[in-house]
């Protein structure tokens, strides 16, 4: 009868009960740069910075978005806004959207958060895609995985 009781009393507090925090309210913007797969960026398991984005590296931004891994986009300036969910996909990793846009470059319009000093943005329109403009392959190859040091083949 007592556990009976405790369960009734915390399901009748349950209403009053105030959520760990509430949702941020965002802010729109327009922002412009390349779709790009974090877990290379971040790490630089993949080489330096100039490696990890355009078209050396789009085979890999594919797989590692179908396998799960975030995307964000790149502005000109070095700043990250990871994509938390784009138009049109219900699934945000590995949609058939976010594989669409894998190193291109797009202006795109949505709402942007901050949070622990981290940038986030919900894309609600991409305005439009100038597709891979950074055709870095010329000067790196393509990095279809995994790269393998010169020294090491």
């Amino acid at each position: 009868m007592r556990r009976l009781s405790l369960g009734a009393m915390a399901l009748a507090a349950l209403p009053f009960a105030t959520p760990a925090f509430a949702a941020a309210d965002g802010e729109q913007i327009t922002v412009t740069g390349e779709f790009i797969d974090t877990w290379c960026y971040f790490s630089g398991v993949m080489g330096g910075p100039d490696a990890v984005v355009g078209s050396a590296h789009h085979t890999c931004a594919m797989w590692c978005s179908a396998g799960g891994i975030p995307v964000g986009i790149l502005d000109p300036d070095g700043t990250i806004y990871m994509v938390l969910k784009i138009e049109g996909d219900d699934n945000n990793t590995g949609g058939e959207t976010i594989l669409s846009l894998a190193s291109d470059t797009v202006t795109a319009n949505g709402t942007y958060y901050q949070r622990d000093g981290l940038n986030y943005i919900v894309v609600e329109e991409i305005v439009e895609n100038m597709g891979i403009v950074n055709e870095n392959h010329l000067d790196f190859g393509t990095i279809p995985g995994f790269a393998i040091p010169p020294g090491e083949r």
